[in-house]
């Protein structure tokens, strides 16, 4: 009966997909335009391999989870997808199927810089020197996670936050004293450095210390001569990764980042290479995790990752998108994510962020938020891409003065876990009004977020 549903499931869901279609959901791997899918085989890989035999497909790799029943397989273009996973599903020991769907890291239009951005005084920042600008800037004057590092002595140390995106630059002077073991799974290989994506070929170097807007206008990037500048298509979100971790550092400035490297410099990727990325966090001890991305569909397989996340005692954190509608997107959409929207630094609703139905639990803010970048120099980023590393390394700020409980599955495990709900909402969460409905009216502040959850301790 269960493999019946499956298989109708299925044909509902992809019953309209013709051939040529299916290129949307292809990359070339070993030919040109293999159709990629996720596929669950209670008999693991020798299991996978003999249904592969029989009905033509190719098991490509394991994808992390720990059972090992998880593996990515291609399709050659001469078979029909839709017949192929139906022919798939009817094999013995297969209990899944789905399309291994592209993913974006997330962009929103620019505004106008703003006076912080040019203020470059070095300052020294937990052994490392950044631009006051940095510090200074209203997020942080917003969410006050300044006065949680000097009034609560809260910094994250100890705590390990994965960030999922497109890597991390790991000659950063700012960053890299804080960088532990990453992974880059677009190449299958250790590491998670972004700066290896470009090359002085393929960019435009300004000669001056003006701001150049990349990435469709979605960053301000603020140059020095030697910075490099990407304007083509194919390096759209070249720093977005360095970025999101400068802002969990801003907040949790002595948390270790693990960069895993999922999305390529133009923002794409594979929910394959997500799940992997989730699934080597949680091995590799991560306590929080960073998605500041969106699958337009959702995706069982990664709620399933979502969730041993979590059982195992990680936080998961993802944006909620910057399309201005009241709209789903996943991971932001699971119940036991943390799903950040973007508010303005007048804590107006920002008009690109997404609000959710229902409402998005929590916002930050997400508005011109200074930030690092490749090539030891800055950017301002707006959407909700920036404003969820705020939440996260607020996350941090609170692992790091300790769980109510260390056992597997019983630590802080999200807002919809039944034994820290309450916890976690009423720490996360500051009633600030926010006058354009319908986002929660919640508003981060790491103050109190940070306070409320030493009290709940009973360490203050």
């Amino acid at each position: 009966m269960k493999r019946l549903f499956l298989l109708l499931t299925l044909v509902f869901a992809i019953g309209f997909v013709s051939q040529p279609a299916s290129a949307q959901f292809s990359r070339n791997h070993g030919g040109t335009g293999d159709t990629r899918l996720i596929v669950r085989h209670t008999g693991g890989l020798n299991g996978l391999n003999l249904s592969c035999l029989l009905v033509g497909c190719e098991v490509q790799h394991g994808l992390g989870d720990p059972d090992g029943h998880l593996f990515l397989v291609t399709v050659p273009p001469i078979l029909n997808p839709v017949t192929t996973m139906l022919n798939l599903l009817l094999q013995p020991g297969i209990t899944s199927v789905e399309i291994d769907q592209p993913v974006r890291v997330q962009g929103a239009s620019a505004g106008d810089a703003a006076q912080y951005l040019n203020d470059r005084t070095p300052v020294n920042y937990y052994g490392t020197t950044v631009w006051e600008g940095y510090l200074i800037q209203p997020a942080v004057q917003l969410i006050r996670s300044d006065a949680v590092h000097s009034t609560l002595h809260s910094t994250g140390a100890g705590v390990t936050v994965a960030v999922i995106d497109t890597g991390v630059d790991a000659n950063s002077t700012v960053l890299g004293p804080f960088l532990v073991k990453g992974y880059d799974f677009t190449r299958n290989k250790a590491g998670g450095d972004e700066s290896g994506d470009v090359s002085q070929s393929t960019v435009a170097v300004l000669d001056g210390g003006h701001i150049a807007k990349v990435n469709q206008s979605t960053v301000a990037v603020l140059d020095q001569s030697t910075v490099a500048v990407l304007d083509q298509n194919g390096y759209s979100a070249f720093g977005h990764g360095t970025m999101t971790s400068g802002i969990v550092h801003l907040v949790a400035p002595q948390s270790k980042i693990m960069p895993l490297k999922a999305f390529g410099p133009d923002g794409t990727g594979y929910a394959s290479d997500i799940l992997r990325a989730i699934y080597y966090a949680v091995h590799n001890g991560a306590q929080v995790l960073n998605m500041s991305f969106d699958f337009t569909e959702s995706s069982p397989e990664l709620r399933n990752a979502v969730d041993y996340a979590t059982r195992s005692g990680a936080v998961c954190v993802a944006s909620a998108g910057n399309d201005g509608q009241q709209r789903l997107v996943y991971p932001a959409a699971l119940p036991n994510v943390i799903d950040v929207a973007s508010t303005a630094n007048d804590d107006r609703q920002s008009s690109f962020t997404n609000y959710g139905a229902p409402p998005v639990w929590l916002a930050a803010p997400g508005e011109g938020i200074m930030t690092t970048y490749p090539f030891q120099t800055y950017a301002a980023g707006w959407g909700t891409s920036f404003s969820t590393p705020l939440v996260t390394g607020t996350v941090a700020l609170m692992v790091s003065q300790g769980l109510p409980s260390l056992r597997p599955g019983h630590g802080l495990v999200g807002l919809n876990s039944p034994t820290t709900e309450s916890q976690v909402a009423n720490a996360l969460t500051y009633v600030q009004p926010i006058p354009a409905p319908p986002i929660a009216n919640r508003r981060l502040d790491a103050y109190t977020a940070v306070r409320t959850w030493q009290a709940s301790l009973g360490l203050r």
